[in-house]
C-alpha cells in the first residue's frame, strides 16, 4: 500500500461574507493527495482564532480527492491561512512530527461593499477604561483508587468514569467554540487535569472500558487547544498541576517540582501543547513556602482562593463563627488596610470581600537566609466561583453580581487602569452543576449573549490579561495559607486533611507520618545514586501516596490505609538497597521534616469549643513529624521574637502510633512555645545519626 508523501492542489470555492450577519457563507475547500490520507484535516487561521475541520466534516470525493465543508457563520472579514494536513499513520496519537504531511494556501474574505454589519446595542455602556475582567477555570481529576494496584477496576469505577464522558471529551471544546462563535476576542478557559485521570482515560480508550466511550477521547481537546485569542494565546489552557493531585503546602520542595515536571510531560504528550506556566494547585491549596519550588519548576503565576488574600489584610472584618474559620492569626495579616469592604447580595457569602484586591499581584516569601522569593498570584473569587459551580449562567446571576462589583468599584474609586479587576470562577469541571452539558452549552450561550450586550465585563484568559496588565513587581503582598471553600471552608490549618488532629490518634496524622518516612526513604536512595526499576517504582509509589484524596474521606479504612500500603510496598522493594546504604555509610540525606502545626491555632486568641468560639489559652505547643532512615538525632527550633533570638530543643515523643501496620513511620516532636512572645518567626533544624542536617522553611505565628 502506498504511503502518503504529499498534499497538492488546494482549492476552494469563492468565499463571501453574508451582509446580514457579517460572517462567511458556506463554502468548501478541496485538495488532492498522492496516496490515501488516514486522518485528513483542515485548519483555518485568521481574525478571531483558529478553526479545525476533520472527521465527519471532511468527505472523500474519490481515492485521493477530499473536500472539507466550511459551515456558514464561522469567519469574519479578513485574511486567512489554510493549512491542509494528514497523518501518515492510522493512529495520530502514535505519530511524531515527521508523520504529518502539510500543505498551505490562503484566502481573503472581503467586507461587502456599501453594507454595514449590524451589531447588537449595549445595554450598559463602558465609561473610559473601566472594565471588570474575569476568567473561568475547570478542574478534572480522578485518583487511583488503590495505591499499589492502579489497574484495579470494577463496576463502580466504570460508572464513575462512564457518567463523565462528556466532561472528559466534549464539553470543554463545546464551550470554547461558543466563545469563538460569539466573537469574544480574548475568551477562553483554563483547565487542570491530573496525570492519574489522563492515564486512566487512556486505559479506558485502549481497553474499551465504559462501553468503549473513551476511544479517541482527547482528539477534540487536542484540536480546540490550537484555537487562539486575538493576542495569539491559546483559548484553552491546560494549567500546570501536580501529576498525582498532591496537597502542595504539605509536601517537600523537591516533590512539588517533580509532581509539576511529570504533569507537564503528560499534558504535552496527550494534548499536543505545553502546559501553561500558570499553576492551579490541587484543592486550590496554597502556602507561601511553596513559592521557591514553584519558581524552580518554571511556574510564573499561581491561582489561589481570594478569601485568603482578604483575611491577610490588617483591618479584615472577621465575620465570626458563621465564616466557618477561626480568626486570622495576626502573623498572617501583613497587608495594608483597605477601605472597600463589601457584602455581596443575592449570593451566599460568609464574609465581606474587597473588590479592589481582586486582581493579580506578586506574593512573596522570605526564606531562613533572608532571601525573598516572589511569584504572580491570580485570585479565584470564592463566593462567585461557588455559585458558578452550581450551573453557570442562571445559577450565578452574572449581570446582578458582577454589576454589584462594578458599582462598588465606581463608588470607592477602585478602578486602576494599569491593574483593572480580574478574577477566576473556578470549580470542578466534571461534577454536579458545573460539570454538566448545560453548563458548557446552553448556559455558556447565555453568558456569551450577556457579554455581547454589556462591554463593562470581559471574559479573558489569564495569559491575555497578564500580557495587557502585568502586576507591579515592586508591590509584594502576603496570602494566608488555605484552600478552597468546599474543603471545610479552606481554613489555614488545612483541617480537611488534618482531621482529628487534637485526638490521641488521628488517621490523617498517621498517613502524614508514614508518608514523611516514605519520602525520606526515597530521597536517601536517590541521593545515594541508587537507580533501577525498584527505585523508580518506590518513587512513583511515594508520589502516588501524596494524592490529597487519601485524606479527604477520613474514617473509611479503604482511604485511611492507602498511604501505608504504598509505603510498605516501596520498602519491600528497596530493602536490599537500603541495607547496602547503611552497610557502606552512604547516607547523605538529612531528616525529612513535615511542616509544623501549633495548638491552639491562635494562642491567646480564639479557638473552637462547645457552642462556637471560645478563648484560646496563651500556652501553645508546636508539633512536627521528623523521619530519617539512619535515625533522628536532635530537632531544634531557631527563631526570633520581639524579645530577640530564640533556640528551643524539641522533645522526641517516639514514633507516631498507627492503626494501619506501616513498616516505617515518622517520630513526633513537640515543644512548648513562650506565651505572650508576640510575633515568632522560626525554622526547624534536624540532625540524623549519620551526621546530616536539614533546615525547614521559615514559619511565622503570633503568640498572644
Amino acid at each position: 500500500m502506498n504511503v502518503l508523501q504529499s498534499i497538492t492542489d488546494v482549492q476552494f470555492d469563492p468565499a463571501t461574507i453574508d451582509p446580514q450577519t457579517g460572517r462567511n457563507q458556506a463554502f468548501a475547500i478541496r485538495f488532492r493527495t498522492d496516496a490515501p490520507a488516514p486522518f485528513p484535516q483542515v485548519i483555518l487561521r485568521g481574525p478571531g482564532g483558529e478553526w479545525l475541520f476533520n472527521r465527519d466534516q471532511i468527505r472523500r470525493l474519490d481515492d485521493h480527492h477530499y473536500e472539507a465543508a466550511i459551515p456558514a457563520g464561522f469567519l469574519i472579514p479578513g485574511g486567512y491561512q489554510i493549512q491542509v494536513e494528514s497523518c501518515r499513520l492510522d493512529d495520530p496519537g502514535q505519530a511524531g512530527g515527521g508523520d504529518w504531511i502539510k500543505a498551505f494556501s490562503s484566502l481573503t474574505l472581503e467586507e461587502p461593499p456599501k453594507v454595514q454589519v449590524k451589531t447588537r446595542a449595549s445595554r450598559s455602556k463602558n465609561v473610559g477604561t473601566r472594565k471588570i475582567y474575569f476568567g473561568i477555570h475547570k478542574h478534572m481529576h480522578q485518583p487511583y483508587y488503590d495505591t499499589v494496584n492502579p489497574g484495579a477496576w470494577d463496576g463502580e469505577k466504570d460508572g464513575i468514569f462512564g457518567t463523565r464522558k462528556g466532561a472528559y471529551s466534549e464539553f470543554v471544546a463545546d464551550a470554547i467554540q461558543r466563545y469563538v462563535d460569539g466573537g469574544l476576542p480574548h475568551a477562553g478557559l483554563s483547565t487542570s487535569w491530573s496525570g492519574t485521570l489522563i492515564e486512566q482515560l487512556d486505559r479506558c480508550g485502549r481497553e474499551g472500558l465504559c462501553g468503549g466511550g473513551f476511544a479517541g477521547w482527547a482528539e477534540r481537546l487536542r484540536a480546540v487547544a490550537q484555537a487562539k485569542t486575538t493576542r495569539g494565546n491559546p483559548r484553552l489552557n491546560f494549567s500546570a498541576f501536580g501529576f498525582f493531585h498532591p496537597l502542595m503546602p504539605l509536601i517537600p520542595h523537591r516533590n512539588i517540582v517533580e509532581q509539576i515536571k511529570r504533569h507537564r510531560e503528560i499534558i504535552e504528550s496527550t494534548f499536543g501543547i505545553p502546559a501553561s506556566r500558570v499553576l492551579f494547585p490541587p484543592e486550590t491549596a496554597f502556602h507561601v513556602r511553596m513559592i521557591p519550588a514553584l519558581v524552580e519548576a518554571g511556574i510564573e503565576a499561581v491561582i489561589y482562593d481570594s478569601h485568603h488574600r482578604a483575611r491577610a489584610v490588617r483591618n479584615y472584618p472577621y465575620a465570626g463563627k458563621e465564616e466557618g474559620m477561626l480568626p486570622p492569626n495576626p502573623a498572617e495579616q501583613m497587608n495594608d488596610p483597605v477601605h472597600d469592604w463589601y457584602q455581596l447580595k443575592n449570593v451566599w457569602a460568609g464574609s465581606k470581600i474587597s473588590p479592589g484586591t481582586l486582581r493579580p499581584e506578586y506574593v512573596g516569601y522570605t526564606d531562613p537566609d533572608g532571601v525573598t522569593h516572589k511569584i504572580i498570584a491570580v485570585p479565584a473569587e470564592r463566593y462567585l466561583g461557588n455559585e458558578d459551580a452550581r450551573g453557570g449562567f442562571g445559577a450565578l446571576q452574572y449581570p446582578d453580581c458582577f454589576g454589584q462589583l462594578y458599582r462598588h468599584l465606581e463608588d470607592t474609586d477602585g478602578f486602576d487602569p494599569k491593574h483593572p479587576p480580574f478574577f477566576l470562577l473556578h470549580s470542578d469541571g466534571d461534577n454536579y452543576g458545573g460539570g454538566t452539558d448545560s453548563y458548557y452549552r446552553h448556559n455558556t450561550e447565555r453568558l456569551v449573549e450577556w457579554l455581547q450586550q454589556d462591554d463593562r465585563f470581559e471574559l479573558t484568559t489569564v495569559e491575555d490579561y497578564l500580557e495587557q496588565f502585568p502586576p507591579d513587581p515592586n508591590n509584594i503582598i502576603h496570602i494566608e495559607p488555605g484552600s478552597w471553600a468546599g474543603a471545610d471552608n479552606g481554613d489555614p490549618q488545612f483541617m480537611k486533611w488534618f482531621s482529628r488532629y487534637r485526638d490521641a490518634y488521628s488517621p490523617d496524622l498517621n498517613s502524614w507520618a508514614v508518608l514523611t518516612a516514605l519520602q525520606n526513604l526515597v530521597f536517601t536512595l536517590r541521593d545515594a545514586g541508587c537507580t533501577g526499576p525498584a527505585i523508580d517504582h518506590a518513587e512513583r509509589l511515594m508520589l502516588t501516596a501524596e494524592t490529597s484524596c487519601y485524606w479527604y474521606w477520613t474514617g473509611q479504612d479503604v482511604w485511611d490505609a492507602q498511604v501505608t500500603r504504598a509505603a510498605n510496598a516501596a520498602l519491600h522493594g528497596v530493602q536490599g538497597e537500603l541495607d547496602r546504604i547503611h552497610a557502606r555509610g552512604l547516607d547523605r540525606t538529612g531528616p525529612t521534616i513535615f511542616p509544623p502545626w501549633v495548638l491552639p491555632e491562635n494562642p491567646g486568641g480564639q479557638m473552637w469549643g462547645q457552642g462556637g468560639l471560645i478563648p484560646a489559652p496563651r500556652e501553645a505547643v508546636l508539633h512536627c513529624f521528623v523521619a530519617d532512615v539512619s535515625g533522628v538525632g536532635s530537632v531544634r527550633l531557631v527563631g526570633n521574637t520581639e524579645q530577640g533570638e530564640l533556640t528551643l530543643l524539641l522533645k522526641d515523643n517516639g514514633p507516631y502510633p498507627s492503626a494501619t501496620g506501616p513498616g516505617m513511620t515518622a517520630r513526633l516532636f513537640t515543644v512548648d512555645l513562650p506565651p505572650g512572645a508576640g510575633l515568632l518567626t522560626y525554622c526547624l533544624e534536624a540532625d540524623d545519626e549519620a551526621g546530616n542536617t536539614t533546615r525547614s522553611s521559615l514559619e511565622r505565628i503570633y503568640l498572644g
